[in-house]
């Protein structure tokens, strides 16, 4: 998988313009190798996650904030498209990618 080519679709940016935050976010990305085989994962930023328990904490959901639970979720520091393209990058660099992101069935 090293040298396959892919595109990396990135759902916040589909979002209105002032709606993603990089810093406080998280977004779904659908990585499509030339394959055509996608696969999918979820970033979300550290901020995001204590906004998210904290939230979850006056809403009640979640146990009052007791757990936090998202399928395939990945943990960055931002969710720009930089550090997204990275990390895939660095994922399959590493032989992880596989493991971390699910494969999108057809």
């Amino acid at each position: 998988m090293v040298n396959d080519k892919y595109n990396v679709w990135i759902e916040a940016e589909e979002w209105a313009v002032g709606e993603w935050d990089i810093h406080n976010g998280n977004t779904d990305v659908i990585v499509e190798f030339d394959n055509e085989k996608r696969w999918v994962a979820s970033f979300f930023t550290y901020n995001n996650i204590s906004k998210i328990v904290e939230k979850n904490k006056s809403t009640g959901e979640c146990l009052n904030g007791k757990y936090f639970w998202s399928s395939d979720m990945i943990l960055v520091d931002e969710v720009s498209r930089q550090r997204i393209q990275e990390v895939i990058q660095f994922l399959i660099n590493e032989g992880e990618f596989e493991r971390i992101f699910k494969i999108i069935n057809d």
